[in-house]
């Protein structure tokens, strides 16, 4: 085994996604043969992991990457206190990537996705693609979700819109960083093909 990618993620609702969006872009990519998501009980359970579970992994090859949601902190001094964690056990080649602001940033970022997710296509109009055009600057996007389509629960909405979601279409800077990053490590292993 080559090693895998590990995804140190915030919340259970970013493993639901990350668990089914993965193996669609990255094809032939098995959950715990190329990559495992460790879901966290929000950022305070995931800063005290972080340290830990870096320095006392023991599976050789395993590359880590930490997903935070930014949730209006100053994303500067986040990564940097992130990295410097990264570092001083051991593991500086971790890939720390912020969700700006919150997860559902990146769903308000590729509307077609949310739409289908819901059978709402009302949710993608030219008047909300225009509202959302820097789905990032917004600073509470789970509530700008909920009133788009109000039956939206974290959990099964991450599990709903991960088969939709698409990299090419989607406009959250953070969602297109978070993809290109993980494609590049990807590449590093062996896993993914240059493109």
């Amino acid at each position: 085994m080559q090693g895998r990618i590990i995804f140190l993620v915030e919340e259970p609702s970013m493993k639901a996604l990350l668990d089914e969006l993965l193996p669609r872009l990255f094809p032939g990519w098995v959950e715990f043969q190329h990559f495992q998501c460790v879901a966290h009980e929000g950022k305070s359970d995931l800063d005290r992991s972080v340290p830990r579970k870096l320095a006392n992994w023991r599976i050789p090859g395993d590359r880590f990457v930490v997903i935070r949601d930014n949730d209006g902190a100053d994303c500067i001094d986040v990564k940097a206190r992130l990295t410097d964690m990264c570092q001083e056990s051991g593991r500086p080649d971790t890939l720390i990537r912020l969700v700006c602001q919150e997860l559902e940033g990146w769903y308000l970022g590729d509307l077609a996705a949310l739409g289908m997710a819901f059978e709402a296509p009302k949710v993608d109009t030219p008047a909300h693609r225009k509202r959302f055009t820097d789905p990032d600057s917004w600073l509470k996007p789970s509530v700008e979700v909920k009133r788009l389509v109000p039956s939206f629960q974290k959990g099964s909405g991450a599990r709903l819109v991960a088969p939709h979601l698409d990299p090419v279409r989607n406009v959250s800077r953070s969602f297109g960083v978070f993809f290109t990053g993980v494609r590049d490590m990807a590449v590093a292993m062996g896993y993914v093909q240059p493109s």
